[in-house]
This record gives structure tokens, sequence and C-alpha cells, in this order.
């Protein structure tokens, strides 16, 4: 998977190399400079390997990043029913791929077209170009949104329709700052508090007790 990430980042880290390397028969601190930009690019595509947490009912983060908000509100594209959304920016400086919150499998899948204002503002959620999946886990359906900001513009999606993904598995990435959103189920015990840091299939944000709550149904998915 870490190849397959680099892979993303292909043209703009030769495109950087070969300006560095005039560059530097130029002048040698613009060389610097673009070693430096170089060096980012690297940091900005990295794929650390994370410690999955195991056990039943586990909720764990599907990106790296700060969570901004805790709330309650109608999820009304997959599931058609109120869930609690935990918001996560990432900076520049986060790890951008996304993975699995639970294992389970790909329901549904949308992409859609948006703006491209900042993921910190609250336009974002609902302005700005995004990505949608459903995930059935276990009779459950977790919803996990990727959503562009002003300067990542690309979402990258690797899983497909169907696809059996395991908890902390990779599903796609958002390249460059952004926003991604998980809606989980009401009954679930949100385990982190707005503020804190998270990591991409490391930090449990919830756990759902053992039998219950109803099975939450997903509307078709579709792929674009």
């Amino acid at each position: 998977m870490r190849c397959q990430t680099l892979w993303q980042a292909k043209w703009i880290l030769v495109v950087l190399a070969v300006l560095t390397f005039a560059a530097w028969q130029w002048t040698p601190w613009l060389g610097v400079v673009g070693a430096a930009l170089l060096l980012f690019t690297l940091s900005f595509f990295r794929d650390p390997r994370r410690n999955i947490p195991q056990g039943a009912g586990l909720y764990v983060s599907p990106a790296d990043g700060k969570v901004t908000d805790i709330l309650e509100m109608e999820e009304s594209e997959v599931t058609g029913r109120k869930m609690r959304r935990i918001g996560i920016f990432l900076s520049v400086f986060d790890v951008h791929v996304n993975r699995a919150p639970a294992a389970g499998q790909v329901v549904y899948t949308a992409e859609h077209a948006g703006t491209y204002h900042d993921a910190r503002s609250p336009m974002a959620s609902t302005h700005n170009a995004a990505r949608t999946w459903g995930f059935d886990c276990d009779g459950k359906v977790i919803v996990v949104r990727q959503i562009t900001g002003a300067i990542a513009r690309r979402i990258v999606p690797w899983a497909l329709l169907g696809d059996k993904l395991a908890r902390g598995q990779h599903f796609g990435m958002i390249r460059f700052g952004s926003r991604t959103e998980i809606f989980l189920p009401l009954e679930a015990a949100v385990s982190i508090a707005v503020g804190e840091q998270v990591k991409g299939g490391e930090s449990v944000l919830a756990h759902l007790p053992v039998g219950h709550g109803d099975t939450i149904r997903p509307k078709m998915g579709t792929v674009s």
C-alpha cells in the first residue's frame, strides 16, 4: 500500500526532482528550496504502519487529524436516519490515507461535485466536492465522507463497491489538507473529545455494545 500511496505523487515528485536539479545548477539556494519541497511531498504521501485495535464493536478513526466537532444530525444520503457525526480536520502535515473504521463491506460509494472552501469552514461539509462511503459492519452501516479543501482538490478511491475490508484497511486518500467525517449509530459510546488528535486505523473513536440497537439498511450504492 505504501507504493500505491506514493504512486499518487509520481508526477509531482518527477517535476520537483527535475526543477530541483535545474535550480541547483543555476543557484544552490534555489536547489535547497526545491529539495525541501521534495522532502515535504514525500512526507505528505507517507503511509506509516498502524497498530490496529482488536475487539468486537470498536470503531477506529478513518483519518489522521484533529477532532473538530461531535454532533447528532440526520444522515440523509445513505441511512436516512439520525446518527452521530465526528468531524476530523486533516492539515497538510497529517497522513492523508483513509482507513475503514471497522471490518465490513462497501455497500455504498458516490462522488459529489462541489466547491473548494477551506476544510475548516462550516460550509465545507455541505458545499465542497466530496465522496461518501457506506460500510456494512455486522449489520450496522457506518458512513464516512471524504471532503476536499481549498488545497486538497482530489479524492482518490481505492476500494470498490462490494469489497470486503478489514478494520484499518485503506480505502482511499485525499490529496493535501482536507476533512473526513464519520457517522456512527447513536447507541455507540464515543471515547474521544473535540480537540483531540487521532490516528487513522489506530485511535478508537467509539464502541458499540454487542447486540445493542437494530440493523441499519443502506440505500443502493453507486460508483462514479
